[in-house]
């Protein structure tokens, strides 16, 4: 089975199903630290901070604080609001659902000689939440979404009834040419027929009128859960280390709604409308380490230094799509014309193949001040702390993990993706101030751009505050997070002109509970 693309930004076709694309690598790897209650009320900053359980996940050397153990749980609960414009159009969309933070067991014990104590933790977080809702719509006088598949149908080099019957076609096309979404046409002195969108065959044709309202719903599902599992030690509570293992679980569901219909009045352009529904699934496992240290110079300032490696994940991606399309009394057949993915693939099979993603590489930097230091926690009066990080978004790379010669596809999506994106800080801060059994809490993150083109704006920025209660063994915190994201969703790609998109603005806000005991 071959594969085939076409870039313009970057413009991908599978050739079998659906192909990975930019945003594909970009899910999985810019995310906002997800911690506990105490954490995330204080903007996520817990690189050299240590004594919570969400080091494991950031820094785990900062597990070398603890010297006793303890079980913790953080359930949350989320929601967004998105506002986008697509071609000047305004849209809403909104969702909700629960999440959970860092929950498991932290366990220290003293430790021989200079070694003070170490630490041993197992917990479960997720890491990544995909749950969201998209909603845009606009007028567009300048592209159709159907000129993708005309483009690849043109670049096969194939008749329709040898595409209809290749699997070196995408799926996608080959349900477009099953609809008659597009078709061919001769055009001005042409000896040879032109694919096109039936979309736009009344303006290339006749040179009559091209207008089109377009409006596409996604919706996102699944998250990455990690499993986690990390050690830590420290010598005279000076220097710390630690090390962990993660083992992240991926399950991913993307289901998308596009509507592209005749604006023109026109009822005689061989164009009513097309829709097109489309079920996107992921799952698969991967792997990582995360090494840390962090020294006490003096003993009220912590700096803590980590390094996360790239994720090693191996993916599955299942596909199904349909197409309905009415083209007026196009081919003498008026009314709708259907086709689904079971009308391209005769048998009822659906599609499934497998591939592998590396994910960036992570450093970060961070720095503690704690007010009133001292070895009894319960006496210290609070604390200020920040971490820098780095991001190497441009390094995520796709490999061909099935047996089939993949023609070079990989090496030009990962090829895209080093061009499309690039290497962006993140920016964590925040403190606390004890007031005996009661903590008050607040931070502010701020995750940039990861895009190489300047007109794809894109960032994340979270302002957080938090109480907390710890009494007899026991600690209650209780957290809320507000954040504000932009970002751009393409709703599809051309390869020979300049591509549409939507702006999406998103604005919400998580309440983040944890519970812990030491035991």
């Amino acid at each position: 089975m071959k594969k085939s693309s076409i870039i313009f930004i970057f413009f991908f076709l599978a050739v079998s199903v659906s192909a990975q694309v930019p945003e594909d690598a970009l899910k999985y790897s810019w995310q906002p630290v997800n911690g506990s209650a105490r954490i995330m009320a204080v903007g996520g900053a817990v690189g050299s901070l240590g004594g919570d359980i969400s080091a494991l996940f950031v820094n785990p050397a900062g597990l070398a604080f603890y010297k006793t153990s303890d079980v913790v749980i953080s359930p949350g609960y989320s929601y967004i609001k998105n506002n986008s414009n697509y071609r000047g159009t305004d849209a809403k969309d909104n969702d909700s659902y629960f999440n959970l933070g860092p929950t498991g067991i932290v366990g220290g014990w003293s430790g021989p000689g200079k070694w003070t104590n170490s630490s041993l933790s197992f917990a479960v977080n997720q890491t990544a939440n995909f749950r969201n809702s998209i909603y845009y719509k606009g007028q567009n006088d300048f592209s159709s979404q159907a000129e993708q598949y005309a483009a690849e149908a043109a670049n096969s080099g194939m008749s329709i009834d040898a595409m209809l019957n290749s699997t070196a076609v995408s799926l996608a096309t080959r349900m477009a040419l099953q609809a008659y979404v597009i078709d061919t046409v001769t055009l001005g002195n042409n000896v040879n027929p032109d694919f096109v969108s039936m979309a736009m065959w009344d303006k290339l044709k006749n040179n009559g009128s091209f207008l089109v309202n377009q409006e596409q719903t996604i919706e996102t599902y699944g998250g990455i859960t990690e499993i986690a599992l990390g050690y830590a030690a420290n010598m005279d509570d000076k220097f710390y280390m630690g090390l962990g293992l993660g083992i992240p679980i991926v399950q991913y569901k993307k289901e998308i709604s596009y509507r592209e219909e005749d604006a023109t009045g026109n009822n005689d352009n061989n164009f009513n409308f097309n829709e097109v529904a489309e079920t996107y699934k992921t799952k698969g496992f991967g792997v990582n380490l995360k090494l840390g240290v962090i020294v006490k110079p003096i003993d009220y300032l912590r700096l803590g230094l980590a390094i996360h490696t790239p994720t090693w994940y191996n993916l599955e991606d299942s596909y199904n799509g349909s197409m309905l399309t009415d083209l007026d009394n196009y081919r003498t057949t008026p009314g709708a014309i259907a086709t689904t993915l079971n009308d391209v693939l005769l048998d009822g099979e659906v599609p499934e193949y497998k591939y592998e993603l590396i994910s960036p590489w992570r450093f970060m930097l961070s720095g503690s001040y704690v007010l009133r230091e001292v070895a009894d926690v319960t006496k210290q009066k609070g604390f200020l702390t920040a971490d820098i990080e780095y991001v190497t978004y441009k390094s995520n790379r796709f490999r061909n993990a099935e047996e089939y010669d993949d023609g070079g596809y990989y090496d030009q999506v990962n090829e895209g993706v080093k061009n499309y994106y690039k290497g962006a800080f993140n920016f964590r801060v925040g403190g606390e101030l004890k007031f005996t059994t009661i903590m008050g809490r607040l931070g502010f993150s701020y995750y940039s751009d990861p895009y190489k083109d300047s007109e794809l704006k894109g960032s994340k920025m979270f302002i957080s505050g938090g109480l907390g209660y710890r009494k007899s063994g026991m600690f209650i915190d209780l957290t809320y997070v507000y954040g504000i994201q932009k970002d751009v969703s393409f709703p599809y790609r051309l390869p020979d002109k300049a591509n549409t998109f939507a702006t999406v603005n998103g604005k919400g806000g998580n309440i983040m509970l944890t519970v812990g005991f030491k035991i």
